[in-house]
């Protein structure tokens, strides 16, 4: 996140909002990017998603390390610098994804919220999460976010990468992934008369 923010091609969604709002606070938006974290969990409340190792790191670490990032790589207005460093940002964000997930320690803050109201509305996944983006970059748009070339990139790109990087990082041994996370759409539950046939989405 912090790489793209260097690229200076566009966000994706959720750091466009986290750049609208530092603009506007005076914050860094690692600062942010952990507040807005913070106060997405309490969301999770009435959507009763449970808080894991992974969602609590996801809250913290991501900002710091995203304002570390930018102090340690300069900006650069050339485009020979700034397109591989876009590519370099998705890809890494890709590689990421499958390894915390692939953890199960728990979802971040942000795919938690769209999982919750996944499980709670009964909508496609991929409607609700279409949704949640489009609302997020239209707000940090508003708020002066950089929307560029990089969000559609980013929107292209990170769903292939986060399955293949899923598939890569996915830890022998342990049950069948999500269907949420898989993409799945849960079974119809079974008459009760066979109640060993019936299974539910994982959490």
């Amino acid at each position: 996140m912090g790489l793209m923010v260097r690229a200076d091609l566009g966000l994706e969604p959720w750091s466009v909002l986290n750049q609208g709002i530092a603009e506007h606070t005076g914050l860094t938006i690692g600062t942010v990017t952990i507040v807005s974290g913070a106060l997405i969990l309490l969301l999770w409340i009435p959507l009763r998603q449970r808080v894991g190792l992974g969602t609590v790191s996801n809250v913290i670490v991501l900002g710091l390390v995203m304002d570390a990032t930018m102090a340690l790589v300069p900006a650069s207005s050339s485009f020979a610098v700034r397109v591989p460093v876009l590519a370099a940002a998705v890809a890494l964000n890709g590689a990421a994804t499958g390894l915390y997930i692939s953890a199960r320690f728990g979802p971040g803050p942000r795919d938690g919220l769209m999982t919750g109201l996944h499980l709670r509305t009964g909508r496609p996944i991929r409607l609700v999460r279409t949704c949640i983006e489009v609302t997020v970059l239209a707000a940090g748009f508003a708020l002066g976010g950089s929307v560029g070339v990089g969000t559609v990139v980013y929107a292209l790109a990170i769903g292939p990468m986060a399955q293949f990087f899923l598939r890569l990082f996915a830890i022998k041994g342990l049950d069948e992934p999500s269907r949420v996370v898989t993409g799945k759409s849960a079974p119809r539950e079974q008459p009760a008369a066979a109640p060993e046939t019936v299974t539910g989405c994982g959490s």
